[in-house]
């Protein structure tokens, strides 16, 4: 993007702000931005932690979440580039952990049948083997997940899985839903 995606700002609003707005309503107590330039997201309302392993993908993003849960509690992953994810998609998904105690992880599939990892609930107790993968040297969700029990969530719809990795992804989402340009 050349820019911080969290902070591309669509109809007066920060990605990252769209996206905890969406978990917010979707009944999540508390909602964290993990890294990132902190006053510039605490100045869009969120709480800030730093990301134990900066630099390093989306799993160290995941651990450092899982690390600030208590062990009882369910986390929704998202990442901040899908701006259409929706509440109920958020809920559907914890929903679908919650409702299956033996499960570490609910993850919705995608249209072609892939798991979206960046759009997940998990339990802490996954942490384990996260890191496990992590100190070995893996890096993306999809291959750290060895020996964990996982739901798969179905009618999770196209718009909340769809990610703007560039320019003309952003582009695209915004003409489809005939969203004005980024805010400069």
């Amino acid at each position: 993007m050349g820019e911080d995606k969290a902070l591309i700002v669509i109809d007066g609003v920060a990605l990252v702000a769209l996206v905890a707005e969406r978990c917010r309503r979707a009944g999540c107590e508390r909602v964290v931005a993990v890294g990132g330039d902190h006053a510039a997201l605490q100045a869009v309302g969120l709480d800030v932690v730093d990301d134990r392993h900066p630099g390093a993908g989306p799993l160290g993003g995941i651990i450092t979440a899982l690390t600030e849960a208590a062990p009882d509690q369910l986390v929704f992953v998202v990442a901040v580039d899908l701006p259409g994810v929706e509440a109920t998609d958020i809920s559907r998904t914890l929903t679908a952990l919650d409702t299956r105690p033996d499960a570490d992880l609910a993850v919705p599939l995608t249209a072609d049948g892939r798991r979206h990892h960046l759009h997940a609930a998990w339990r802490p107790r996954a942490l384990r083997t996260l890191e496990a993968a992590f100190e070995a040297g893996e890096r993306a969700p999809r291959r750290a997940l060895g020996g964990l029990t996982i739901v798969d969530v179905a009618a999770i719809g196209a718009a909340g899985l769809t990610d703007v990795d560039t320019p003309e992804d952003l582009q695209r989402w915004q003409r489809d839903r005939g969203i004005r340009g980024p805010d400069r």
